[in-house]
């Protein structure tokens, strides 16, 4: 399975990945070592035959400042790069960029020492994973790692990295037998919202959302060849950005909701549990978070179902994908054979994977029991 890059017809403009941020690191102007402008200043009065106590008089400027310049304690600034136009015919566009190399050469330096300082902050992010899936680029230094990883995060510093985790209000279905790795769910979530960033879509409409719904509730009969294209371009012209991420270790996370920007919604999945009872439960579940609850929660999806707002969306999940009229019927077909569950799915439209799955969960159904009627998928985008 692979996960759509375009749907609809206007671009969101909710995101800030337009721009490959990778793409946008790497080209950046960032010579090895670069000389102060003082020097070049010195090189051209040496030329001209000036003296520095010359040049201070020509520009009505203290003896004391140009000294200060030639010798690199003292920045050029704007009006001291127009009055060297003025007096030494050299443009004061050069000086202004001479400066702000050399200003912005020195500022990568101590940068590259508070990075080196912060190598350690690597340990809490699968860092062998993102190389492999190529979210970070191989062969880097521990230092340049530590950029690479922030200009991939969005942040600049770890400090400022805790600082928005600590911000983010998060609803988290939390798994009680495993323990969450922050760090790669911070990461699956990132990777999710710059995926999003690339997938065209309308403003949110209510509506139209119903209408995919009820279009998506049809293709759980489908492979993923045919749902995922149209699950994607259905959802994003109603606002609705799906977004299919394999989890990284420790994640933990099948499924996430959050409101990307005030009319621009966005779901993102994981093929955690690998069947599509599991798959489609949590996409509608997902989906309930959108139509029933608020735009400032972040809806994470693990293992188990916890507070109200969370078994309000597996109640509106399950009645959707099996009404309860049509459920009421199916508890009446016991015992279950794969030929009564087959049935019933063909007249409910549903896949027999999700009827598996609703009575194995309800315990009608033992666990060991028609697994075989649930679809298992692999990713292509899988490390």
């Amino acid at each position: 399975m692979e996960a759509s890059t375009g749907a609809g017809s206007s671009p969101s403009e909710f995101s800030e990945s337009r721009i490959p941020m990778s793409d946008s690191v790497q080209n950046q102007y960032a010579p090895e070592e670069v000389s102060p402008p003082g020097d070049t200043l010195r090189d051209l009065l040496s030329e001209r035959g000036l003296t520095q106590s010359e040049l201070a008089t020509r520009m009505g400027r203290p003896k004391k400042t140009v000294s200060e310049i030639v010798n690199g304690k003292a920045a050029i600034t704007v009006d001291t790069a127009l009055q060297l136009e003025l007096v030494l015919g050299v443009p004061a566009a050069f000086w202004n960029t001479r400066e702000q190399h050399y200003r912005q050469y020195l500022a990568r330096r101590a940068q590259e020492k508070e990075l080196a300082r912060q190598v350690s902050w690597l340990s809490r992010f699968p860092i062998s994973e993102m190389v492999k899936r190529n979210l970070l680029r191989r062969g880097e230094s521990k230092p340049e790692r530590v950029r690479e990883l922030l200009a991939f995060l969005g942040v600049s510093s770890p400090e400022q990295w805790s600082e928005l985790v600590a911000l983010q209000n998060v609803a988290f279905r939390k798994s009680m037998a495993f323990d969450v790795d922050e760090g790669a769910l911070a990461v699956w979530l990132r990777q999710g919202l710059l995926e999003a960033g690339r997938v065209a879509s309308q403003p949110y409409r209510r509506a139209a959302f119903l209408a995919a719904l009820r279009e998506a509730r049809s293709l759980t009969r489908e492979g993923p060849e045919v749902f995922q294209d149209r699950l994607v371009t259905t959802c994003a012209r109603a606002g609705v950005i799906v977004v299919f991420v394999p989890e990284f270790k420790g994640c933990r996370a099948s499924g996430a909701t959050r409101w990307v920007a005030p009319d621009r919604a966005l779901i993102q999945l994981s093929p955690r549990y690998r069947t599509d009872d599991h798959l489609w439960f949590t996409f509608f579940h997902e989906a309930a978070h959108i139509l029933l609850h608020g735009k400032k929660l972040i809806f994470l999806e693990a293992h188990r179902h916890e507070g109200e707002q969370e078994e309000e969306a597996n109640r509106w999940a399950a009645d959707t994908l099996i009404p309860r009229g049509a459920y009421k019927r199916l508890r009446r077909l016991r015992p279950y054979s794969k030929a009564k569950i087959q049935t019933f799915a063909r007249e409910c439209g549903v896949s027999p994977g999700i009827v598996v799955g609703r009575l194995q969960h309800d315990g009608l159904l033992p666990r060991s029991h028609c697994n075989d009627l649930k679809r298992r998928f692999k990713w292509a985008n899988e490390t």
